[in-house]
């Protein structure tokens, strides 16, 4: 072996894994850069479909492209989603994504306007998940925003005072569209009372219009007027076997004249003499023959 073979094997053998694949890599650049020229000499052009897809751009993404990154966000969509599963898309409200775009987090206002609950500042505050949006997170002292939707239940409240005046909306609808039973503040009338039976007497934005039916019992009655109840109780007249609401029919403070049942029951001259029934026959739940 000659000098200048030795040197050729000494060469070689010293190169790297790292020379190696460097020089392969210059190898095919060379390659291409050949090719390249080849097909420039060759007259091969892109063809008219390539251009005009170049010119378009990409093709626009579709919502089932979205979730391959984004899973949670529409199975919360699909769970509670509401309009915002049923009206839009992702891309109506997101129309950029990051760092290409500024319009990755819209703005509620693309959508939701033209009403004054729309102009209440700071959405998130209630609305906290945008892909949930009434799953509202209640803080604070809330009124003014939710009259913005509930206007009529915010006019009975401020029309017909009550203790329920005073308090913020949020004070019993701790959750939206929570209706909380009546006796997490106040207590039954009589144990058989349940929810359905205090709104059958009281409205709740307006609690001491108080209007009730014909079948309404008496004992309902009798919890806040004992007395009354006590004296009827006691009674040995007819009176005894009515009940609160046949005298006192529909609206609560009804008091009937005498004459509603007993018309003309005595002469004129007595009538003039003595105008008022209970000069004679005491008070109605005590009466006297």
């Amino acid at each position: 072996m000659g000098a200048s073979e030795r040197k050729k094997e000494l060469w070689f053998s010293g190169l790297t894994a790292a020379r190696w694949k460097g020089i392969a890599g210059i190898l095919g650049l060379i390659g291409l850069l050949g090719l390249f020229a080849c097909q420039q000499t060759g007259g091969v052009r892109p063809t008219a479909d390539v251009k005009a897809a170049a010119k378009e751009g990409p093709p626009p993404l579709l919502d089932s492209q979205c979730v391959l990154c984004h899973p949670d966000q529409p199975k919360t969509i699909a769970e509670r989603g509401k309009k915002h599963k049923t009206e839009v898309g992702c891309q109506d409200c997101h129309t950029a994504h990051p760092p290409q775009g500024t319009g990755g987090i819209p703005q509620c206002s693309m959508c939701h306007s033209g009403k004054p609950h729309y102009e209440l500042e700071q959405c998130s505050s209630c609305h906290s998940d945008t892909h949930a949006p009434l799953d509202m997170k209640l803080e604070g002292e809330l009124t003014a925003a939710c009259l913005t939707c509930h206007a009529q239940q915010g006019k009975e409240v401020k029309e017909h005072p009550s203790a329920h005046t005073d308090v913020p909306c949020n004070e019993c609808h701790a959750t939206h569209r929570e209706i909380p039973e009546c006796t997490q503040c106040h207590e039954k009338h009589t144990q058989d009372m349940d929810f359905k039976a205090c709104v059958s007497c009281h409205p709740v934005h307006m609690p001491l219009v108080i209007a009730y039916g014909p079948e309404t019992p008496s004992p309902w009655c009798g919890a806040c007027h004992q007395e009354a109840m006590d004296l009827l109780a006691k009674n040995q007249t007819k009176h005894h076997a009515l009940s609160c609401a046949f005298c006192h029919k529909d609206k609560h403070k009804t008091i009937p004249p005498c004459s509603a049942c007993h018309p003309n029951p005595h002469p004129d001259g007595i009538l003039k003499k003595f105008p008022d029934c209970g000069q004679c026959h005491g008070i109605a739940h005590d009466l006297k023959g």
